[in-house]
């Protein structure tokens, strides 16, 4: 058999889609995703149910007729022909005819979800600020995902050397909520002090993970503040309703996650600049200031201070003469009384009157009552002494 080009084959599948008649003129009812107006006038959405999904487009020319325009999660039927487009071998459905059958009932689940949230204050809780030079950036996301490498490049090119903790996740499908919330319930071992959530763009159904309960809660409980950087700017999902802060993209979240440290450096040394001319400037002020103090009256001639001092010292000093004087002339004046009196005390002066007196062999005076007869006394007068020994006087009794 001969191999087939992909065209041929891609060619030979689409006569076969477009061969089947039942398929020319058919109703798909479904909920709208993704949906994109294009300036051309086209509209391209998803149509979708619990379980499957399909591409589809309406032109210009038919959308025309629409009565209102088309919204994400609107419940439609729609009418056209199924076929395939060759450039990428999607089948699609060409729409010609579109009726709306009110939201669909994922979206009203979400917004039942969203306002339950909204009751318990899971939305309206404080928003935490951003560190402004954190130890370490927390990236959930997928390992492989555009997102990881935008956040990296945007990183390592605002702040080199800013560790970033990769928690690999899947961000859609089945087990993308669990995986989250476990990637979650990790931050908390780890020095990082801020976190960015998220993933690339993608249709409605792509960032279910990220509208999921679980997922909203754990992003609420996180120990740090959160950077929630889900889909393009367009999207929103109830993770960047509770996260600290929402970015339209990755790059624009890791933008916000760390400062440009070039910026830093100049900033600090623009402080150190203003910091120096400051002081500088306190300096000089307080030159001034000693300046004005030492050309004072009073530190300039000091003696202005001690003058009144001087004079009161001057005058004590005076009064201290004075009194010094007087006293002197009175003790020179007792001096001279007692000279004059001196002499009337001396001893000898009597005896020159022809008096005497005694004193016995121990050198002490004697009165009249004090001799006794048989001892030895002296006798002394202005010109000498004598010795004695009186001796009792004769009685004419001779029994005596």
């Amino acid at each position: 058999m001969k191999p087939l080009s992909v065209s041929e084959l891609v060619a030979g599948i689409r006569r076969l889609v477009e061969g089947v008649e039942e398929w020319q003129r058919v109703w798909v009812v479904g909920e709208l995703s993704g949906v994109r107006h294009h300036a051309s006038g086209h509209w391209y959405f998803t149509i979708k149910d619990e379980s499957a999904q399909l591409r589809a487009v309406l032109f210009r020319r038919d959308a025309q007729n629409l009565t209102k325009p088309l919204e994400e999660g609107m419940a439609v039927m729609a009418y056209g022909r199924v076929g395939v487009f060759e450039r990428d071998g999607q089948t699609q459905l060409y729409v010609s005819l579109v009726r709306d059958m009110g939201r669909g009932s994922q979206d009203l689940q979400l917004e039942v979800l969203k306002q339950r949230l909204y009751q318990e204050g899971v939305f309206s809780r404080p928003k935490r600020p951003l560190p402004m030079v954190p130890r370490a950036i927390g990236v959930i996301t997928s390992g492989s995902g555009a997102a990881r490498y935008d956040i990296e490049t945007v990183v390592r090119r605002r702040y080199p050397g800013m560790p970033i903790v990769l928690y690999p996740v899947l961000v859609q499908g089945r087990d993308a909520a669990a995986s989250i919330v476990e990637a979650l319930s990790q931050v908390h071992h780890d020095l990082v002090d801020v976190l960015i959530i998220g993933r690339g763009g993608g249709a409605k159904e792509d960032l279910a993970a990220f509208n999921d309960e679980l997922v909203v809660r754990a992003v609420f409980a996180s120990p740090v503040p959160v950077i929630s950087a889900v889909g393009h700017e367009i999207d929103t999902t109830l993770v960047d309703l509770v996260a600290d802060m929402r970015a339209p993209t990755p790059s624009a979240a890791a933008e916000l996650a760390v400062p440009e440290l070039a910026q830093l450096l100049a900033w600090q040394e623009n402080l150190n600049a203003r910091l120096t001319a400051a002081l500088r400037q306190r300096i000089t002020w307080e030159k001034d200031r000693i300046a004005g103090w030492i050309e004072h009256g009073l530190l300039a001639h000091p003696e202005t201070l001690f003058r009144e001092y001087r004079h009161s010292l001057d005058r004590w000093e005076e009064r201290a003469e004075r009194a010094y004087e007087r006293l002197m002339v009175e003790s020179r004046r007792r001096l001279d009384r007692v000279q004059t009196s001196l002499p009337l005390l001396n001893p000898e002066l009597p005896l020159a009157r022809g008096y005497a007196y005694v004193t016995d062999a121990r050198d002490q005076l004697v009165t009249r009552n004090g001799v006794q007869w048989g001892q030895s006394y002296q006798i002394h007068w202005h010109d000498g002494s004598v010795w004695m020994n009186p001796k009792p006087e004769e009685s004419g009794d001779d029994n005596e």
